[in-house]
């Protein structure tokens, strides 16, 4: 899988003759936040017209998202960072992802001007998957149907993405991120297709959960979660362990409430974890995110939160596989 990042690289590639786009290929175009279970088939769909062509499979994202760049801090949370979401697309078997920086030179550009800059002259694309309510180029001018006709002129085809539906609703990022807000963690897991998850590096932070005698492995997040609180999680260190623990995912109000982290605290664990990436899942929620009086009534709360998870994976089970 490769990656190709704006879109200064993407014509380097697509001038070699024996680049991965000599042949074209076959797109689709998306945030893909969180990868979920309606992704999941747009990504068949994808695949399987790639096959036929013989050509390789390309999804096209963002970053920042449209929206981030538009609403700035008061855009919808991100289920999955870029690193996070790169994965998943390498894991679906995905041959190149392309990810254009969204700026406002990119913003101004016309409809036209995307489909032959970057459809056509870029990606040599001989087959796009997209929904029929997409809208690109400037002030959203162009739409499906001019994908459509210049398709018909330019010699490439375009299909409308599958929808998927899980009780009666269509599968969607907009609906998972409510259904995490409201602490749904298993009806997430069921639309998603897989749990949710949570991947970053471990930095150092302001050591207070180790002077209360709860120590943590801090995960700066890089955009604001859609879960805010407290949770029974487990988490895969880097050397492949399974670690059952307690996060807590928000602003932490009671210490200063500006900079979203991740903070969990294993079960049973010493040592520490530096710079090390962790994979975190979220498997029941305890608590709401709650500003405390006093360290002290933190540090009580943080006690109940752990008697409440160690009770909860009793009854559940641990996904813990040995130390």
């Amino acid at each position: 899988m490769r990656l190709i990042r704006g879109l200064t690289n993407l014509k380097h590639f697509a001038q070699q003759a024996e680049g991965p786009l000599a042949k074209g290929c076959v797109a689709t175009i998306g945030n893909f936040d969180g990868v979920h279970l309606g992704h999941q088939t747009i990504i068949d769909q994808v695949h399987e017209k790639a096959l036929e062509l013989g050509v390789p499979s390309v999804v096209m994202v963002f970053e920042p998202q449209p929206r981030e760049f538009f609403q700035g801090r008061d855009a919808p949370p991100r289920l999955t960072a870029f690193r996070q979401k790169f994965e998943a697309l390498l894991a679906s078997g995905i041959d190149i992802v392309l990810c254009l920086r969204f700026n406002e030179r990119f913003r101004s550009y016309s409809g036209m001007g995307f489909i032959e800059d970057v459809l056509i002259d870029g990606l040599g694309v001989r087959h796009l998957v997209v929904g029929d309510d997409f809208r690109f180029g400037c002030d959203r001018a162009g739409d499906f149907r001019l994908l459509r006709e210049v398709g018909e002129q330019r010699g490439f085809t375009v299909e409308n993405t599958r929808t998927v539906t899980v009780n009666g609703e269509r599968v969607s990022s907009t609906r998972i991120r409510q259904v995490l807000s409201e602490n749904r963690i298993e009806e997430a897991e069921e639309l998603l297709g897989h749990p949710y998850r949570i991947r970053g590096r471990v930095v150092y932070g302001r050591q207070l959960g180790r002077e209360i005698g709860a120590p943590t492995a801090n995960v700066l997040l890089p955009h604001m979660p859609a879960l805010k609180g407290v949770y029974v999680v487990s988490a895969t260190l880097a050397d492949g362990r399974v670690l059952d623990g307690v996060a807590n995912i928000g602003l932490r109000p009671t210490v200063d409430g500006r900079q979203p982290s991740l903070e969990v605290h294993l079960f049973d664990f010493a040592g520490t974890l530096y710079g090390q990436r962790i994979d975190v899942v979220f498997r029941h929620a305890l608590r709401d995110e709650v500003k405390f009086d006093s360290v002290d009534d933190l540090k009580k709360q943080i006690a109940r939160d752990f008697d409440n998870a160690r009770a909860w994976i009793a009854d559940h089970g641990s996904l813990a596989t040995g130390h």
